[in-house]
């Protein structure tokens, strides 16, 4: 009997965050940081939007696009956000999730060969879903010393006569760090002088705790080139929607439709109305939200300084990464050790790239009391750990 299986999807690795999150789904008592999940539940009004969307009786598909309504207020949204202006006729569509602009940007991009840049750590979908596209992966890996940002040098490096496409992912996932402006516009001339694209991952655009956003799309020259991925499931707490946008290039948005029209149809009726409420009405809600999280990391921070850990400040996200280099062994078996012997679950660095290794992803999207609770047993924990060191 021959082999049913594709060698492209068999030569994919496993999540490495799916990996502890179905361990902790077999232990009790387990306090999990390990999934970047915000705990608050969606705002009533976001929630309300969208029963009466199924009261009303409006289960029926949608355009390929997305609502008409919808479109229009994502480009209200960037342009009143991020001084950028689409055109929402044929520069944005709603997708399911961020994931699907990610990989409906790449397969609308990629020739076979096509290098795409990938700094790392970051999010693990980009990886395989270059390689899926018939692309070629080229990893930057970024420095704790510079913060984990991409600078130019690193860029520049990188690029070869084969680079088409560079994946920008910030506010980042997993070490929650930011590109500032002054960084980006450094970026962007490399870009414009190379001939290359840019994918811009903006998913927690709205939780930044120095300054507000930057886009790359705002850099002059810039727009032309950047695909704009973004959604509704981080800022407004709305991960089981399914739910988000891409915006880009009226070539590249019509392929990228295409892509989208066949694989998917379109994206949840009710979660788009949904949608038009949150933009309209949620400022005030995601203000609340990311107040909560900045007290959560500036906590986590502390507690990080009072066990002698180290770790950066990150001003993005929802996530800390910190460093366990000290402790000799990899982040893999610190994680599972401080899972079996603390049955408290956090994500190895290496799930985010092999340049992960010595460090732990900590998310901070669940309550302070949790937090607090799990940062008790990981002070317990490297004292053992220590002691362990010294013999």
């Amino acid at each position: 009997m021959r082999n049913p299986l594709s060698d492209k999807a068999v030569g994919l690795k496993p999540s490495g965050i799916r990996k502890f999150f179905d361990i902790v789904n077999e232990m009790d008592d387990v306090i999990s940081l390990s999934v970047g999940e915000p705990d608050f539940d969606t705002p009533w009004h976001i929630r309300d939007e969208g029963i009466y969307s199924l009261e009303k009786g409006r289960t029926f598909y949608t355009s390929n696009a997305g609502l008409k309504e919808l479109k229009e207020e994502i480009c209200n949204y960037l342009k009143r956000k991020q001084g950028v202006e689409y055109n929402p006729l044929n520069e944005v569509f709603v997708t399911v999730g961020g994931s699907e602009g990610i990989d409906a940007a790449m397969r609308a991009m990629l020739n076979p060969g096509d290098e795409v840049l990938i700094p790392q750590p970051s999010f693990v979908s980009y990886e395989p879903c270059a390689v899926l596209a018939g692309g070629v992966p080229v990893i930057i890996e970024l420095k704790e010393e510079n913060e984990f940002r991409l600078t130019a040098q690193e860029l520049e490096q990188a690029i070869t006569d084969k680079t088409k496409l560079l994946v920008l992912p910030f506010p980042n996932n997993p070490t929650g760090a930011i590109m500032e402006k002054k960084d980006l516009e450094e970026i962007a001339e490399v870009i414009i002088k190379n001939d290359i694209y840019v994918m811009s991952d903006e998913i927690y655009a709205e939780l930044t705790y120095k300054d507000k956003h930057v886009s790359i799309a705002e850099i002059p020259g810039m727009k032309e080139r950047a695909i704009l991925i973004n959604g509704f499931s981080k800022a407004y707490a709305m991960t089981g929607w399914r739910l988000g946008y891409a915006c880009g290039p009226k070539e590249i948005i019509a392929q990228m439709l295409k892509i989208h029209q066949f694989a998917i149809m379109c994206a949840p009726t009710t979660s788009q109305y949904a949608a038009v409420e949150a933009l309209r009405n949620g400022d005030e809600d995601v203000a609340q939200m990311r107040e909560e999280y900045n007290q959560r990391r500036r906590y986590l921070l502390y507690a990080f300084k009072e066990m002698g850990i180290k770790c950066f400040e990150p001003f993005g996200a929802f996530y800390v990464f910190p460093s366990i280099k000290e402790f000799g062994m990899t982040s893999d078996e610190f994680a599972t050790r401080f899972l079996q012997e603390e049955k408290v679950a956090a994500v190895p660095g290496t799930a985010f790239g092999d340049c992960g290794e010595g460090f732990l992803r900590i998310s901070y999207a669940y309550s302070l009391d949790n937090l607090k609770i799990a940062m008790g047993r990981l002070a317990d924990f490297v004292e053992r750990l220590r002691k362990e060191q010294k013999g």
